[in-house]
């Protein structure tokens, strides 16, 4: 029963203590900015399309001669 009572104590604490961040601890707005490399920024070329059916782009490069 001792056991239990412990499991139990560190349990409550714990619990109480996120309680208390969630309540009284207030995030600090700030900005962010994100580097996002230039090879995502440019468009596929149209060959890569067409090669691979799932890219964006091959229904209109490749669609009419993939089509059975």
């Amino acid at each position: 029963m001792r056991f239990l009572t412990a499991i139990a104590t560190i349990a409550a604490l714990g619990y109480a203590s996120l309680y208390a961040l969630a309540t009284f601890v207030t995030p600090r707005a700030r900005d962010m900015s994100v580097t996002i490399p230039a090879q995502k920024l440019r468009p596929q070329p149209v060959e890569a399309a067409s090669k691979n059916p799932k890219t964006a782009g091959a229904e209109t490069s490749a669609g009419a001669a993939a089509t059975p």
